[in-house]
């Protein structure tokens, strides 16, 4: 398989585990804003989406700055700067698309919506990371040789 599918793949992988790690958050928050139901809002998708956004994003900060080390191999707190700069450009990007048309004044819209997605991409990226650490054991069944191990940084790093 090439390179980059075996990157890209690894990016949208990311992408999707964050989007649907952050859909159940979506529907909490859903249930503390609005419990009666009565607003028409699709609260897992309004999370699903960013999370998967910044899944992406940071497989691509990670694919650059990994140097081919394996994921077990790098710390939580770096990993979980990544994850919050991904969050962070993730949280920015509907202000730089859109313009307000709430009552909320923007600077306060700017601060939850960009320190959500901030925090719960900063918390994903080092969940991701312990995750890697805790199955450390990286041998695919019936390794033989250094060849047969797999190197989770490598998928996503430069051939």
């Amino acid at each position: 398989m090439p390179a980059w599918l075996r990157r890209t793949r690894a990016a949208l992988t990311i992408g999707l585990t964050w989007a649907l790690g952050w859909a159940p958050v979506g529907v909490l928050v859903g249930l503390a804003v609005d419990p009666h139901g009565r607003l028409d809002e699709p609260w897992p998708l309004i999370f699903a989406y960013p999370g998967f956004a910044g899944g992406v994003l940071f497989s691509i900060l990670l694919a650059r700055r990994a140097h081919h080390r394996r994921v077990a191999d790098l710390s939580v707190p770096r990993v979980a700067r990544w994850g919050g700069l991904a969050g962070l450009a993730v949280g920015s990007l509907p202000f730089l698309i859109g313009s307000p048309t709430g009552r909320i004044p923007l600077a306060l819209l700017y601060a939850v919506v960009a320190g959500a997605t901030t925090t719960l991409c900063a918390a994903s990226a080092a969940a991701t990371v312990a995750v890697a650490q805790r199955g450390r054991s990286t041998d695919l069944p019936g390794a033989t040789h250094e060849s047969d191990r797999v190197d989770a940084a490598a998928l996503l790093a430069d051939p």
